[in-house]
């Protein structure tokens, strides 16, 4: 199968700095991509190369089989079929939501243009409001808008630049799945650029996650969480702890923590590994020996997360139902479980894109609600 959306070692440079090296990636049509990192990472930057707004400086840029961006190859912007929104969603304030949507379709003829905005306003459920003006719209509706108006002329691929980073976190989720099941129902191609993973999550197929301008991985959303590739990818997305151990000849760990999986070994007894524990793999049990004191808490609601402090110092998060009320300077009676564990090398560089060193013991099944406040997201 063609990729609708092809980069092959894409580097963008401006003078002597590269903001972006040597990324790689391809999407198919109808596929929905995220560029996701923290603030200065260079997702932006590559969003702009694919919508022609930036040159490379190496590799090359294909869209619906053609070289669109090339060292010494840039074809301008209007002419490469890609649909925009912004992060401020750029409507003109003096236009209505017809003539906003209407904008870019200048070409037709005037009852070919009225019925694509038609067809557009009841995309995305905006028949209604027509005729009114953005400042009379919620943020959620002015997004819609937006939205329309960058598939009115049928672009090969659709560019979001952090829509959602205006709105309140709820509507943002919200939103992403809303905006996900359209684009999917209508079998458009399109590109979030987003900070926020749970955006990412809600949205994407597929996620390149990116670290000073390199890519770090790209995977599903499901495999960047219970197979990360590298110690930043652990601690980006999701949240947990990252907690070092030793292990014996039967995987028992320090401290009567648990055991690991023996199926997947891939360590010596005495060995030092590096743990990602998540806040679903400890698990509140009353009847455990093992009780750890409680450090801090926070109420969600249906769930408390804990954390917890290791014989040795170190702290993890636990997550459990909200009936188990236990304060600070407490013990809660928990159990490690080991089972989908993410191990990595004690003293094996894991911070680039390279992948050794690092393995899972048994394959992820559930991701619970990720809660850990310090988790990067920006």
């Amino acid at each position: 199968m063609t990729s609708q959306l092809l980069l092959q070692d894409v580097s963008v440079a401006y003078g002597d700095f590269t903001a972006v090296a040597g990324i790689s990636l391809s999407l198919e049509q109808g596929q929905i991509g995220c560029l996701l990192g923290p603030s200065g990472c260079g997702k932006t930057t590559l969003l702009r190369a694919i919508a022609g707004f930036e040159p490379v400086s190496a590799g090359d840029i294909v869209l619906g089989g053609q070289v669109i961006s090339a060292p010494g190859i840039l074809l301008p912007p209007e002419r490469r079929r890609v649909g925009m929104v912004f992060q401020d969603f750029a409507l003109f304030p003096h236009l209505d939501v017809r003539r906003n949507i209407g904008f870019g379709l200048a070409a037709l003829e005037r009852t070919e243009r009225r019925a694509r905005v038609d067809d557009m306003l009841a995309l995305v459920g905006l028949g209604d409001y027509a005729g009114a003006y953005p400042h009379e719209l919620s943020g959620g509706q002015q997004q819609r808008v937006a939205l329309a108006r960058a598939l009115a002329p049928g672009p090969d691929i659709l560019l979001l630049d952090e829509p959602f980073s205006s709105l309140d976190t709820e509507l943002r989720e919200q939103l992403a799945g809303e905006v996900r099941e359209l684009l999917k129902r209508n079998g458009v191609t399109a590109i979030l650029v987003t900070h926020d993973q749970h955006e990412a999550f809600a949205m994407a197929d597929q996620i390149a996650l990116l670290r000073g301008g390199r890519l770090a991985q790209v995977d599903t959303p499901y495999n960047l969480y219970h197979n990360p590739a590298t110690e930043f990818v652990a601690e980006f997305i999701g949240q947990g702890s990252i907690i070092e151990v030793s292990v014996n000849e039967a995987g028992e760990l320090n401290d009567g923590l648990g055991a690991l999986d023996m199926v997947h070994r891939d360590w010596r007894a005495g060995e030092r590994l590096r743990l990602l524990v998540r806040p679903d793999d400890i698990e509140y049990d009353e009847l455990s020996q093992l009780h750890l004191p409680v450090t801090n808490r926070a109420f969600r609601g249906a769930n408390y997360l804990y954390e917890l402090r290791l014989p040795d110092g170190q702290r993890v998060p636990c997550l459990t139902p909200s009936h188990v009320d236990t304060a600070p300077g407490l013990s809660l009676p928990v159990r490690f479980n080991l089972q989908h564990v993410v191990v990595f090398k004690s003293g094996v560089e894991t911070s680039g894109v390279e992948t050794s060193g690092v393995e899972t013991s048994g394959a992820g099944t559930s991701s619970g609600e990720p809660p850990v406040p310090e988790n990067p997201t920006a």
